[in-house]
């Protein structure tokens, strides 16, 4: 800025401080800034409650690394889905038709709220009940890859996909199982 334009601002500065206008606009800033200081103020600490003793975790020794080695990579996993140790029947008012290119929000005003959602990367897992998940071994599942349906497997006679699903139909189980199980042989490796 130039010499000029300064003192100009300088002296429409001090011409306007007494105005009071001026003033009473300024006192109410700063009643604002001072109650937004108040809302923020943290709490009178509280006195500390004595906490029951817990027992200590057993301290894990210390690991003996190479130098220059890389920590073990952990990964994120997906929540457990519920055990099933039998099959439960299974009977739903919501039931219906779902097709390729449906969106999540269609799959659950369809079929109402699911057992569980998995997501990873553009997928999105969408598992319902079905009745057979200890026999079949999973529950209906719905696949969707960028918040569209795929792919489904379902067993559940109410749940239905218009298109071609991955997964075969699903067989009967065999007969009764045989006590020992199958038999398998092995060829021990000839001796040269």
């Amino acid at each position: 800025m130039r010499r000029s334009t300064l003192w100009m601002c300088a002296l429409l500065t001090i011409a306007t401080l007494g105005c009071k206008q001026v003033n009473e606009q300024w006192e109410k800033v700063k009643a604002k800034i001072e109650a937004a200081r108040q809302r923020t103020k943290p709490a009178p600490p509280t006195p500390p409650q004595p906490a029951p003793a817990e027992p200590q975790p057993v301290a894990k020794p210390p690991e003996i690394t190479k130098p220059g080695a890389r920590a073990p990579r952990t990964h994120a996993q997906a929540p457990e889905l519920p055990r099933v140790s039998r099959d439960v029947p299974y009977n739903s008012p919501d039931t219906g038709t779902i097709d390729p290119g449906m969106h999540e929000k269609d799959v659950y005003s369809l079929w109402g709220p699911p057992m569980a959602v998995r997501r990873q990367g553009d997928m999105t897992f969408i598992y319902y009940q079905n009745g057979c998940e200890y026999t079949c071994g999973t529950a209906d599942v719905v696949f969707l890859q960028s918040g569209q349906v795929v792919d489904a497997v379902l067993r559940w006679p109410g749940h239905r996909y218009s298109g071609q699903s991955s997964s075969p139909v699903a067989t009967p189980p065999h007969g009764p199982a045989r006590p020992g199980g199958d038999t398998l042989t092995v060829k021990s490796p000839s001796t040269p």
